[in-house]
């Protein structure tokens, strides 16, 4: 049987908060609910991967018995989740707390007939990039400069592969990376509950 392993990735630049919502709460928030998320998913082990320098913070949002991964980079990730014995894995951006579990199963599927597949994120990057393992030489040698912040990392990582077909998408969603992006967020969507509660008193902009 196939190990699928998901984890959220913590690391990255910190976002800016709406006005009047502090920093780092926001910044936990949305990476509780993202881990939620994958953290519900069936038949996957869900993973947190921190920067080197470990972050309290972000392990402390994760239920027990989680995976704690150390990595720098999208590539050092996959390598760790490897070696808990991952064939399949997949990366999420701790920005998208209202992401549907649905697009995550349909990203795993897709590693039934390609060795990678991408979630984009609206403004550019991705929400979500998903792989066989171990990595596929050119995916490895890419991911040397493309994260799932880089605008053009699809097309980056499409070019790099050897033929076309390689990097199929699901559908899109969209990350909170500036404080105008709270506006994506849907008060009528299930879920995401950590961010809604930090949120109270903070009207979305539609």
């Amino acid at each position: 049987m196939t190990a699928r392993h998901v984890a959220v990735l913590s690391f990255g630049p910190q976002r800016p908060a709406p006005a009047g919502v502090d920093e780092e709460e926001f910044r936990l928030a949305l990476l509780e609910d993202t881990y939620e998320v994958v953290a519900g998913l069936e038949f996957v082990t869900p993973a947190l991967v921190v920067g080197p320098g470990g972050d309290p913070g972000a392990e402390a949002v994760t239920w027990p018995g989680t995976a704690i991964v150390r990595a720098a980079t999208l590539g050092e990730a996959f390598a760790a989740l490897e070696e808990l014995g991952a064939d399949q894995a997949a990366l999420v951006a701790a920005d998208a707390p209202d992401l549907p579990s649905l697009l995550i199963g349909k990203l795993l599927r897709a590693l039934g007939s390609a060795p990678a597949a991408a979630t984009p994120a609206a403004e550019g990057g991705l929400v979500a990039l998903a792989a066989c393992l171990p990595l596929p030489e050119w995916l490895s040698a890419a991911l040397a400069s493309v994260d799932l912040d880089t605008e053009d990392g699809l097309t980056r990582l499409r070019d790099a592969a050897p033929r076309a077909g390689l990097v199929p998408t699901g559908p899109g969603w969209h990350r909170l990376r500036t404080p105008a992006d709270v506006a994506y967020l849907d008060p009528g969507l299930e879920g995401w509950d950590n961010t809604r509660g930090l949120l109270a008193g903070h009207p979305l902009a539609r």
